[in-house]
């Protein structure tokens, strides 16, 4: 990638909306990728962007994830799992001031040093960073974003005292089952957020709290990195923490990190202890001025690594830094795996030449996500090594029994569920090195479904530990921009009988009896997962509005009016009876849907508006060809056109732009189901309700109805000419025929009528507006209300 395209650092507390910014700059560029710390993070913002561009424009890529749809012009991705061979206009690095950390730090490190956007590359992070960014990347203009709410220390509290929709942090997972436990019993449940847990397991909880069926949440320092939650205040029930070497203090600028979940946007928030604990009077103020010391050097490791054999491969990775801010990442697990297994004879001999000692080092970065000693995982390692060795692939057999292994039996315990998916992370990592499998397509989805059958068990499970219905704190409305007003809770000694469904604690109660084996549905679960996971060719937008999923041509949702014609909002269909998760899950998939459906629709050309460079008539017409869902008269395009460059007509004639007679538009939103779709999108944002349908039987003209907006029909590709609507390849042609008759004489009425399927009295009238030139029934400028 370029070394010399503009470099920004975008530094500054938590709540800054560093990553939001990152976002939609990249989105102003053709193509872009942003790496991020966290898997849970990558999938967030994985989320986040497929429903603002549709699944088949963004990639994710993690260690145990990828989803790469055929031509993705983003990429989102863990930070160690950065495709950064691939070149792309943007590229942005998410909390850079983890190139301090002694485990990971190495490869932030190596990400500043040499990740770059061809034309624009952005640095997010602490503000701790920006002496050690002046070092390491002196080219870039630094600019500094103040936090947008105030954060400030309310002292220590017992946990039945915390306010509502507070945050509880701990720093092992011991301590956070035991807080959830007390909390349990004082105010009736908690939500629970590991970094151990699957990216499904914390969406289920998080949206648990979201929706205010629970009033705390409890977490690790997993909630430090970005995670958007809408918290009120954080209380540290600890200050200490095993950092996978030592039990040592939490230093400010991670009580800073974490602090800075409460008070998102623009709410200001506070932060304290639970009592016993207080926090010092020192990493108080510095959290509440946000200074914190700064980061004065980074890990380092060499990226130039001699394979010639394992010896030349440890002394590359024990290569003493040639700078003093570097400090060699000494402590990285895959260089003590390594370390390890060169000693082991078996595994030495078969490391022997050039290929063996990559594979060897392949085969150390697989992450030992169980956490158990360091020993343990090396013999795993060296099992996966010698399979690998020997036959070049993992053998299908070799790989049941292990999986299979797993598969077996049903853990009832939460701890025994967040170590079997632990284990079962490590598959998933293994079967998305597609080189080592024979089959790695089947053994990614049937690690996946695995997982996301024990994170469903795990969520279950976490509810019916932590969450007691009998016992709320107090009922909460659903979070919606303002903070909703909260409520004293209602006397629910007596919930035998049954809650009125209106109680606020219904839905919760309900959950809590759907969770009992005997009235568990587990269809229910497995088709969320059907329309989340599914394909795009597996839905359909009819001309109603509806969103049918092809299997049993079950209606999903709709489409309803959002910000543009170009950018509907959905509605679900069902769903009354899922959790807040569900209901999310299935929302964004159904958006990133209809955002594909627009895609299609414009083919490529509405990748080039956002391209750097593009001129400003080229971005002009691309808009005009978006809010006209692929179809604009030529009338209205006079000014655009008369500007536009031959290289870009070239270019937008390559992406399938017609540039027809009276009409500019693409053949392939002319067929019945971009039809049937451009319908449901134009009758949504024109409101024009039933009034404005299809041609029935594939006919190429019809009557528009009165009172329906002009522009309505040129978005369904049917342009209004005099008495009769339509269809933009037929007027190309029509308008084409009367500029020749010009010169050879009137056009002939009888071919004119058989081609638009019309009587001759509305032909003529068609042809009193098409020789009047290019100005084709233009339609009005106003919008709609």
């Amino acid at each position: 990638m370029s070394s010399a395209s503009p470099i920004t650092a975008l530094l500054g507390p938590t709540n800054t909306g560093k990553t939001h910014h990152a976002i939609e700059r990249m989105l102003e560029h053709a193509s872009g990728m942003i790496g991020l710390p966290l898997r849970l993070l990558a999938r967030e913002v994985y989320d986040r962007l497929t429903a603002r561009v549709g699944e088949s424009r963004v990639a994710l890529v993690t260690g145990e994830e990828q989803r790469i749809p055929r031509r993705p012009s983003y990429w989102v991705a863990t930070v160690e799992a950065m495709p950064v061979e691939r070149e792309v206009d943007f590229l942005a690095v998410d909390e850079v001031q983890l190139a301090a950390h002694a485990q990971r730090g190495h490869v932030f490190t190596s990400r500043l040093l040499s990740a770059r956007g061809r034309l624009e590359t952005w640095f997010l992070g602490a503000d701790t960073m920006r002496d050690a960014l002046r070092e390491l990347v002196p080219t870039a203009r630094h600019v500094e974003h103040p936090r947008l709410s105030r954060l400030s220390y309310a002292g220590a509290a017992p946990l039945a005292r915390l306010p509502p929709r507070s945050a509880v942090v701990a720093f092992s997972m011991p301590h956070v089952y035991e807080l959830a436990e007390r909390l349990r019993r004082r105010r009736g449940g908690a939500a629970v957020v590991l970094g151990a847990l699957s990216p499904r397991t914390r969406n289920a909880q998080v949206a648990m709290f979201q929706a205010g069926e629970v009033d705390c949440l409890v977490a690790t320092d997993a909630i430090g990195m970005g995670l958007n939650l809408d918290v009120d205040h954080v209380a540290f029930a600890a200050a200490r923490k095993f950092d996978g070497r030592d039990v040592r203090e939490v230093d400010d600028a991670e009580l800073g990190q974490i602090a800075g979940r409460a008070g998102r946007w623009i709410h200001d928030g506070t932060f304290g202890a639970v009592t016993p604990l207080e926090l010092p009077a020192g990493a108080v103020h510095a959290v509440e001025t946000h200074t914190f010391p700064r980061v004065r050097r980074v890990q380092w490791r060499s990226d130039d690594l001699d394979f010639s054999s394992v010896a030349a491969l440890r002394a590359s990775l024990a290569a003493p830094p040639s700078r003093g801010i570097f400090r060699h990442a000494a402590g990285a697990e895959d260089a003590a795996c390594l370390a390890q297994l060169a000693g082991r004879a078996d595994v030495a001999a078969r490391a022997g030449t050039r290929d063996g000692a990559r594979l060897l080092w392949d085969v150390c970065t697989v992450p030992d996500f169980r956490r158990l000693l360091l020993e343990v995982h090396v013999d795993f390692l060296a099992e996966l090594f010698a399979e690998l060795a020997d036959r070049g692939r993992l053998r299908d057999a070799w790989l049941e029994r292990h999986v299979g292994e797993l598969e077996r039996g049903a853990p009832s315990d939460v701890e025994e569920l967040v170590a079997r998916i632990a284990a079962v992370r490590t598959w998933t990592y293994v079967a998305n090195r597609r080189a080592w499998l024979d089959a790695p397509d089947a053994w990614q989805a049937r690690a996946r479904e695995l997982e996301d059958r024990l994170s469903d068990a795990l969520h279950e499970r976490l509810v019916l530990r932590f969450v007691d219905a009998a016992r709320p704190a107090r009922p909460r409305a659903r979070p919606q921009g303002k903070r909703a007003s909260r409520e004293s809770a209602p006397d629910l000694g007596a919930l035998a009988g049954g809650l009125d469904p209106g109680h606020p604690f219904a839905k919760l109660a309900a959950l809590r009896a759907g969770l009992a084996p005997a009235a568990r549905a587990p269809g229910r679960a497995a088709w969320v997962d059907e329309v989340v996971l599914a394909a795009h060719e597996s839905f359909a937008l009819d001309a109603s509005g509806e969103i049918v999923h092809a299997p049993g041509r079950r209606v999903v949702g709709r489409v309803v009016r959002g910000g543009s014609i170009a950018l509907p909002d959905v509605r679900l269909a069902d769903g009354d009876d899922l959790g807040a998760g569900a209901r999310s899950r299935i929302h964004r998939r159904l958006l990133a849907f209809a955002r594909d459906v627009v895609a299609e629709l414009l083919g490529g050309a509405g990748e080039l508006a956002p391209r750097a460079g593009a001129s400003a008539p080229l971005r002009a017409l691309v808009h005009r060809l978006e809010q006209g869902l692929g179809t604009a008269l030529e009338a209205d395009l006079e000014d655009v056109l008369a500007r536009l460059a031959a290289d870009d007509r070239a270019e937008l004639v390559e992406r399938g732009v017609r540039f027809g007679a009276g009409v500019v538009y693409l053949s392939r939103g002319l067929t019945s189901a971009p039809i049937a779709a451009r319908v449901a999108l134009a009758s949504t944002w024109f409101r024009a309700g039933r009034a404005l349908g299809a041609p029935a039987g594939g006919a190429v003209s019809f009557a528009p109805s009165r009172g329906v907006d002009r522009r309505a029909y040129a978005a369904i590709g049917f342009p209004v000419v005099g008495p009769r609507a339509i269809r933009a390849d037929v007027l190309d042609r029509v308008v084409e025929h009367v500029a020749r008759s010009t010169d050879d004489g009137p056009a002939d009425e009888a071919t004119l009528a058989s081609w638009i399927g019309a009587t001759r009295a509305d032909v003529r009238k068609v042809l009193a507006v098409a020789t009047r030139g290019a100005s084709v029934a233009r339609p009005r400028d106003a919008a709609p209300s």
